[in-house]
């Protein structure tokens, strides 16, 4: 039975959800029902559906004490609304039911393991803020919270770690031995953020095994929202660095999201780092979680947003809040590859065709538009002599577009909304360096009604943005300085 806090944010759901409209939304990116969405949770296959979880806070636009909100698939494509999940009904999670994942328990019930955010009685009496980790039991719909949370405290941690940054845990069972493992994030004053690893025979009595790795203080205070995974020979952690110092052109200074390649040894409990990498090179790209499909397929899921970058909205809107596409995940050359899911192809309509397009100058193409496109360019010299720099402008009317432009002299692909429509001054520029250095470059651009997200030669790099520029600014061009050749293939996305 649904706590009176759940009860009332369900209702406030049916209430107000059905009132914003398809209009109002992405075409193919999740939004709340109503209000505020940030990470996402429990991603997880359950009951012959794809269920996905996220931070919520229906009553408002902006993040407050946190809920489970609750969709389920069965493409990973199209969503359905379920109702709210989760509300802050016991002690222990009073302030909120933090990110946490998901899996089939044993028994054949949906688990789910989250952070509680609660308070406590220090010796002076006074309160202080601590964060536990908790489970939950339901079928798929409804959720039953375990009487004898929390199962993770942070008296089990290691001597000199943090009790309120201790959270995000990524659950999985290990079947060569028979168990469960979670890792989670924590932070140390010693080494900034860590990453803690905990196992259990039962999914209820857990104990610390070893930190897999370090910030050293070199990649931010706390690292949030870890998720660790092995495909093919090769290891990943994927962290968030919170408020980290800038490091080169790979990160730039405030929250990030990166992950780390090297070597599980499954004995000893150690990671082995051979290198720590840009997850994203766009401006709203932040919390991750990923799962294993029924078919075998690593996909990733993410918020597309930031924390410190939640300016720049419309006026009067009745959601805030959006997740990328579902990525697939692969390993190429020692590195992360990410490409859109494979079941989005199923939603295109409308094919558009060129070849060997010549571009000197700036250029549209009949039937190339839109704000729901799934349109991909390659882009080479013409002839012997290599062009100067390749513009591609989305959302484009008058003086309003954003631009995504490649310098092949330098290798170097620049992302710009500023003058996409803000009336905020945020972040709006970016740029990455292609890690093939060539003239030719692929281009896969997924444009919905607001956002931009840019996958750099089949997947090798992204770049991630939001966008709210007013919806009637559809065109795409196409600009040259020097002459290319381009290929274009275009899609309008209908779901």
């Amino acid at each position: 039975m649904a706590s009176d806090l759940l009860a009332r944010a369900r209702e406030y759901e049916e209430t107000y959800g059905g009132q914003v409209t398809a209009a109002e939304r992405p075409v193919y990116h999740v939004t709340p029902t109503v209000g505020w969405l940030n990470d996402p949770n429990g991603f997880s296959w359950y009951g012959g559906k794809y269920h996905l979880f996220y931070q919520y806070n229906p009553y408002s636009t902006q993040w407050d004490t946190m809920h489970w909100g609750h969709l389920v698939s069965e493409d990973l494509v199209k969503w359905e609304r379920l109702p709210a999940a989760f509300a802050p009904d016991e002690p222990y999670d009073a302030c909120g039911v933090f990110s946490g994942s998901a899996m089939t328990a044993p028994d054949g019930r949906h688990l789910i393991m989250y952070t509680g955010v609660g308070k406590r009685e220090k010796e002076d009496k006074s309160t202080e803020i601590i964060q536990t980790q908790c489970i939950a039991y339901g079928d798929g719909t409804e959720y039953v919270k375990y009487e004898k949370n929390p199962v993770i405290t942070p008296e089990m941690l290691p001597e000199g770690s943090s009790a309120v940054d201790f959270r995000d845990p990524k659950i999985w069972f290990e079947e060569e031995e028979g168990c469960y493992y979670t890792v989670m994030g924590s932070s140390t004053e010693k080494d900034g953020g860590t990453v803690v690893l905990f196992k259990s025979p039962d999914l209820v009595n857990w104990e610390y095994v070893s930190t897999l790795e370090k910030s050293r203080n070199d990649y931010g205070y706390m690292w949030e929202c870890p998720d660790f995974f092995r495909i093919g020979g090769t290891d990943f952690l994927l962290v968030l660095p919170m408020k980290m110092q800038a490091s080169g052109e790979e990160f730039h200074a405030g929250n990030n999201a990166a992950y780390m390649v090297g070597t599980y040894d499954k004995k000893s409990h150690t990671f082995a780092r051979k290198g720590i990498f840009s997850l994203d090179y766009g401006i709203d790209f932040y919390a991750t979680q990923s799962m294993v499909t029924p078919d075998g397929r690593r996909v990733m899921i993410v918020w597309m947003q930031t924390p410190e970058v939640n300016a720049g909205r419309p006026s009067g809107t009745r959601w805030f809040g959006q997740m990328t596409v579902v990525r697939e995940l692969s390993e190429r050359g020692g590195r992360l590859i990410q490409n859109p899911v494979r079941e989005l192809e199923k939603y295109r309509k409308d094919p558009v065709f060129y070849k060997d397009r010549f571009v000197d100058g700036k250029v549209s193409l009949p039937d190339v538009s839109g704000r729901s496109v799934d349109l991909t360019v390659d882009v080479r010299p013409a002839g012997g002599d290599s062009y100067q720099k390749f513009t591609l402008r989305v959302a484009e009317k008058g003086g309003l577009y954003t631009s995504v432009t490649y310098d092949p002299a330098e290798s170097i692909l620049y992302f710009d909304r500023f003058r996409s429509g803000l009336r905020d001054y945020v972040i709006s520029q970016t740029k990455a360096h292609v890690r093939y250095r060539d003239e030719e470059i692929r281009l896969r651009v997924l444009i919905d009604r607001f956002s931009v997200e840019v996958f750099v030669n089949d997947g090798e790099q992204t770049m991630t943005s939001t966008l709210y520029t007013p919806q009637e600014a559809d065109g795409i061009s196409f600009e040259a300085v020097g002459a290319a050749l381009i290929d274009v293939e275009k899609y309008t996305i209908e779901v």
